[in-house]
């Protein structure tokens, strides 16, 4: 299985807080068979020790060490809101659920890093008027 598919990605989410984005994004994953609903647990442990805002618009909440065996798969799920969410007084518009098997997610999260950084592939992915089209601009991800 791909780590990201189209069904993966939400253009509209609906959270208005960062807790509610944290789970819609982690129910993605949970949908897909990736996680157990033990996994979206550790997304809040972890986003109570650091913050998982890494700036240009995005978050990226994914679960703690402990919780490596709720990892099923290798997956991400995708939100984009219409409107700017306050993550600890940061906007945020993407919010990137990620779990990863076997440090795969180190190579992911890099990938994706690489997109973020350039604020024309930002606009683009904000422009994106379908899931097949955020999917084209982010489909490194599941190159190996």
């Amino acid at each position: 299985m791909a780590v990201l598919d189209a069904s993966s990605i939400r253009l509209g989410g609906t959270a208005r807080t960062r807790d509610d984005a944290i789970r819609e994004a982690g129910a993605i994953l949970v949908e897909r068979g990736s996680v157990t609903s033990a996994y979206v647990d550790a997304m809040f442990d972890r986003e109570a020790t650091v913050s998982t805002y890494m700036g240009n618009f995005l978050a990226i909440p994914h679960g703690t060490n402990d919780a490596k065996d709720a990892i099923l798969d290798s997956a991400l799920g995708i939100v984009r809101y219409d409107e700017a969410l306050d993550w600890d007084g940061n906007e945020v518009r993407f919010v990137i659920a990620i779990a990863g098997r076997d440090n795969e997610h180190l190579d992911i999260l890099s990938k994706i890093a690489i997109v973020f950084s350039e604020e024309e592939d930002v606009q683009k992915l904000l422009e994106a008027s379908s899931s097949d089209e955020v999917l084209a601009l982010l489909g490194d991800v599941n190159e190996s």
